[in-house]
């Protein structure tokens, strides 16, 4: 049994990138540490950089650099996109089971699309080496200097150009960011536990429902769009 048969062209499911189709945290994580060696800084290995993955990029290396008592977010975004662009993108394995619910939601009818802070050059180059591109109808991320990264906004922007009503979406990540950009645009939001959010952040965030295997994924999709008919992300 299909579980997504009921759903249409009408129906949009919102994809997160990192931590959502892609483990993407050795690869983010090594550029990283590339870039705070550039400006002549051991990484400290005792500093968990998980949270790393997800917010936009600017904040996270300027809060790191802290940690350093150094100032140079600039000179160390430079240096992070230079060693990400060159090696660590390369690292981002699709999550066991996602390319398979990527394939269902595209011939279940219904419009899939990509929604990241990452810069939209960067995750297209990321799909396709995974042969995913064309499963999306479009792909939204930040501009190529990180601005636009902010999830309600990107959200919003991709509502307005495709016309999806709010109660014909779902948002799915594994991140506060992507719930909060999800609900302040009146759609429903799935979190994810194979990321690198958590069970916790993401309850507090709100999420609708929570996930925990990306084969449990389809079947959530279905019924929080059915739900999103009957009853509304609350404005």
């Amino acid at each position: 049994m299909n579980v997504l048969s009921s759903l249409n062209h009408h129906d949009a499911v919102l994809l997160d990138l990192d931590g959502t189709i892609v483990d993407s945290r050795a690869g983010i994580i090594s550029s990283l540490h590339d870039a705070i060696r550039d400006l002549g800084h051991e990484p400290d290995p005792a500093v968990d950089l998980t949270w790393v993955v997800g917010p936009p990029l600017h904040d996270l290396v300027a809060r790191v650099l802290r940690h350093y008592n150094d100032e140079r977010a600039e000179e160390a975004v430079r240096r992070y996109r230079y060693h990400y662009e060159r090696r660590g993108m390369h690292r981002s394995p699709v999550f066991p089971g996602m390319r398979e619910v990527i394939e269902a939601v595209t011939s279940s009818g219904a419009r899939l699309f990509l929604a990241t802070s990452k810069p939209v050059h960067l995750a297209r180059a990321i799909l396709e080496l995974r042969e995913l591109t064309p499963y999306f109808t479009a792909l939204y991320g930040a501009r190529p200097d990180d601005t636009g990264a902010e999830k309600p906004e990107l959200i919003a922007q991709l509502l307005e150009e495709h016309q999806i009503p709010t109660n014909r979406a779902v948002m799915i990540g594994d991140r506060r960011f992507d719930i909060s950009g999800a609900h302040a645009n009146h759609i429903r939001a799935l979190g994810v536990l194979w990321g690198y959010g958590g069970e916790e952040e993401l309850t507090e965030a709100g999420a609708d429902a929570l996930v925990t295997d990306p084969g449990e994924l389809m079947a959530a999709i279905r019924h929080q769009l059915a739900a999103a008919h009957i009853h509304p992300a609350a404005e």
